[in-house]
Formats: structure tokens, sequence, C-alpha cells
């Protein structure tokens, strides 16, 4: 005989929220839910205490149940991994808000969708990532950040510092860089003057 779904309800919010999982839980608890796990944690991670407390504890036939979709994850791509280990436990998914319930055929047609979809995404971002970097090759461009200063520009730089005639917080602010990127410039500049002058000697 197989056993009744036994429903487990998971809330959360966001650290420094000022709202409570009062809503969540009174929700949970009308929909049935005979055990409650609930956190105060960012929904940007999937690595929560509680939430991986609560996938390790699942049985089969068991029903995770939240508010919003939401609860469980604000990432599409954390929030498709969840509902693997929800459901490689045996476990089935619902949420109240969307009206999501993949221990029904409907629902777990709408879940392949969303995975579906999200595939479809990841793989538009990587054709489109190849072919950006396949026409900076054939502009003979190489990928990274472009230098923010040239060779000239390190040069005064260095030399400005270095001589006295301005100071690093002066020549940072003049070709708009950091003061430490200056540092480095002059340091790179001196420990070359260094070189030549050993290599001279």
């Amino acid at each position: 005989m197989t056993r009744e779904p036994y429903l487990i309800g998971y809330a959360r919010v966001s650290k420094g929220d000022d709202q409570s999982n009062a809503a969540q839980r009174r929700a949970l608890d009308a929909a049935g839910c005979k055990r409650m796990f609930e956190e105060t944690a960012s929904g940007g991670r999937w690595d929560r205490p509680k939430l991986l407390e609560m996938i390790g504890q699942l049985r089969e036939g068991d029903v995770v149940v939240v508010w919003e979709l939401d609860r469980l994850s604000r990432s599409l791509k954390d929030m498709l991994h969840i509902m693997e280990r929800i459901e490689h436990a045996g476990a089935g998914f619902r949420s109240l808000t969307e009206a999501i319930d993949t221990t029904t055929a409907a629902g777990r047609m709408m879940m392949q969708m969303v995975g579906s979809f999200a595939e479809f995404e990841r793989a538009m971002i990587r054709e489109r990532t190849s072919a950006g970097l396949a026409q900076a090759r054939a502009e003979g461009r190489i990928g990274g950040r472009r230098p923010k200063l040239g060779d000239k520009q390190r040069r005064e730089i260095a030399e400005s510092v270095t001589s006295g005639r301005k100071s690093g917080a002066e020549m940072a602010r003049l070709y708009g860089v950091s003061e430490p990127t200056v540092s480095r410039i002059v340091a790179a500049h001196r420990q070359q003057f260094s070189q030549q002058q050993r290599e001279q000697a």
C-alpha cells in the first residue's frame, strides 16, 4: 500500500530583510506540511545549511513544498540543480504560488520545459561567445582588457614622479588611474633603470 505523501515545507528570507518567515509558514501549514525547514540566507546560493539538511533527509515519496519558486533559489541554474537533488531522492516538489507540482504529469512537463529553456539559453550564450572570439581572432584582436596606458604614457608618469616634478597622486589624477597603478609603474621603471646600470657597469 502506497503511503500518503509526507509534505515538507521550506521557508526562506534573505539576510537583512525586515520580513520574517511567518507568512510563508502559515501558507505551508495550511498546505498540510508536517515538517518545516526555515532559514535566513541569500537566495543567490544553493548550498544553504537548512536546505542541504532537508535534502539529505528526504525519503522516496516525500514532497518539498515552498510558498514561491524564488524561496528555493533566485538562480534558474541553481534551482534546476536543487530540483535534480530532490528528484534523485525520489521526492516531489510543489510551489504554492506558481501552482507547480512535479508529482503530477503536468507539473513534471512544466519543469522539463523550464530545464529545456535554460539549456537553450546556455547553448546560445556559448554560441555567441564562440562567434565573438572567432571574429576577434579574424580581426587580429586578442582577448582581455586593452591596456589603459601606452608605453609613452607610462614613461612620462615614471619620469615625472622619479624626478620630483609631480607626485604620484597628481599623475594618477592626470591619467585617470589609481595611485597603486602609478606606484607599480614607477617601481617597474626604477627596476629597469637599475638593471641597465648594472649591465653598463
